[in-house]
């Protein structure tokens, strides 16, 4: 007989004034990367626990007339494998007051090996609890001058969107947080169930999440910080038109300053930097779509279709329809 599998046990953090999407979502998210796993990995499927968990466990009601009925108090996070801690609505302060044992409980549960993932505003629980001091951490760019002044410790990365530091992740955004509920699903149940997550929870073409985090330790990090700026807005603005000196008097440098510093900060210039992730998004649209030749071209930046031929000439030596021809015949052979 198969001895079923322990669940993977994951809370969610619940208070009054929280954004009910940041809980309701990401519990949807995993309960369909579940079911897939369910069907499709026969006795190697893991079923989740998904726990409500709060002050106490009278119901809370929220801003959409609602009622959530907790199963646990706070001092149940430690037995939770992952956390969750909502965003709140306008101010956080009030929210934080009301909730003083969660700080504490979160710093308990961190002890005993749980993945905390703190979303916007409730990010502030996490530096209440003191585990994000001197260590990198973002939140809603709305509050994030607030957050500055209130926790000095923390090292805000107001210019990305995620944030890991070991088993603690910060997202600043509801797309953000998705993207690291697939990446969650792609560590629990594989790529294929965060691919058919991610299809059916959004529909347009998302960058891996890997691509998108500060990680902190990773050799790729630089320490000029201007420069990692400049790096972030070009990532989320390759598609337009960019003339690299705008972009230096955008971020008050001249053009000379700029690329000197860009170079010693990455040891590529702006221009190859911009021109590798056009490539890169290329890549992934003549994997992924049937846009023509030319629509993938405009759509990363190049201006031409032509362009976009002589650069992958450049870098790869093949057209980009011979790569689209090689690239399909893998991945529909892996698929088999």
């Amino acid at each position: 007989m198969v001895r079923p599998e322990e669940p993977t046990k994951i809370g969610f953090c619940i208070y009054s004034s929280m954004l009910f999407t940041s809980v309701s979502l990401p519990a949807e998210m995993l309960r369909a990367g579940e079911a897939f796993a369910k069907r499709h990995l026969g006795n190697d499927f893991k079923p989740l626990r998904l726990t409500w968990l709060a002050n106490d466990t009278s119901p809370i009601s929220n801003e959409l007339g609602l009622q959530i009925q907790p199963d646990e108090a706070f001092g149940y996070l430690s037995e939770q494998d992952y956390i969750i801690v909502p965003s709140i609505w306008r101010n956080p302060r009030p929210v934080i007051r009301k909730n003083q044992s969660l700080a504490k409980a979160l710093n308990q549960a961190w002890l005993h090996g749980s993945t905390i993932i703190g979303v916007g505003t409730g990010v502030c629980f996490l530096a209440e609890s003191g585990l994000l001091q001197n260590h990198p951490a973002t939140t809603h760019w709305h509050y994030a001058k607030q957050f500055k002044l209130n926790y000095p410790s923390v090292d805000l990365k107001p210019d990305f969107f995620i944030t890991q530091s070991e088993r603690i992740y910060t997202v600043a955004s509801l797309n953000a947080l998705a993207d690291v509920i697939v990446h969650l699903i792609s560590q629990l149940y594989g790529v294929a169930a965060a691919q058919h997550v991610q299809q059916n929870f959004s529909h347009e073409i998302r960058k891996p999440y890997e691509e998108q985090r500060f990680l902190e330790g990773d050799a790729d990090t630089h320490p000029d910080e201007l420069i990692a700026s400049i790096q972030f807005w070009l990532k989320n603005n390759y598609h337009t038109e960019i003339a690299l000196s705008d972009v230096a008097e955008q971020f008050d440098l001249s053009y000379r300053t700029f690329n000197r510093r860009f170079k010693m900060a990455t040891d590529q210039t702006a221009a190859h930097y911009l021109q590798t992730i056009r490539l890169e998004n290329a890549k992934e649209l003549l994997a992924s779509s049937n846009l023509s030749i030319q629509d993938v071209a405009i759509s990363v930046g190049f201006n031409s279709q032509g362009l976009l031929t002589r650069v992958f000439k450049q870098r790869l030596n093949q057209t980009p329809s011979e790569y689209r021809k090689i690239v399909r015949k893998k991945l529909f052979s892996q698929s088999r």
